[in-house]
């Protein structure tokens, strides 16, 4: 089973929306990435996000496109959580998607893959996917994939 992790898409400036919903752009670029993942056969069960609102968009967006049913606001996905505190909330047994926000997202990424937060193992963009897989016999995580609003 795999693990999806998702930086929210790009949003709006407090100045133009409170709350920072995805920009037009935004939207455009998560849908773009969510229709790639459908036409490589991307099969998510469940899909967590922050709560705030370019998450809960976000994450939207690809249930929606991926037809996912079980999708829900959870603590410890914002910025500045602790990445250590929410991986024992991981399972390996499902396909599962988050939705959150950096620095957490890079955090726990290097935590998964080296049981340390403080290396960048990958540089996240907004919208993009970064999939983990568990390896056999470990407690570690490998980056398998991902797919990225833009190259370069």
């Amino acid at each position: 089973m795999a693990l999806y992790m998702v930086q929210h898409g790009k949003n709006l400036p407090k100045e133009i929306d409170e709350k920072q919903g995805l920009s037009e752009q935004g939207i455009d670029e998560v849908e773009r990435i969510a229709d790639t993942a459908v036409v490589y056969g991307v099969k998510i069960d469940r899909i967590l996000h922050s709560g705030k609102k370019r998450a809960r968009q976000t994450a939207d967006i690809f249930a929606k496109k991926l037809n996912v049913a079980g999708v829900a606001e959870t603590e410890g996905l914002k910025a500045l959580d602790d990445p250590e505190a929410f991986a024992g909330e991981i399972r390996s047994d499902e396909n599962l998607m988050l939705v959150g926000h950096l620095p957490f997202m890079e955090r726990m990424a290097s935590y998964l893959t080296t049981g340390k937060t403080d290396y960048t193992v990958f540089k996240f963009q907004n919208g993009g996917i970064v999939c983990l897989d568990k390896l056999p016999d470990s407690d570690s995580w490998a980056i398998v994939w991902a797919l990225m609003p833009h190259i370069g």
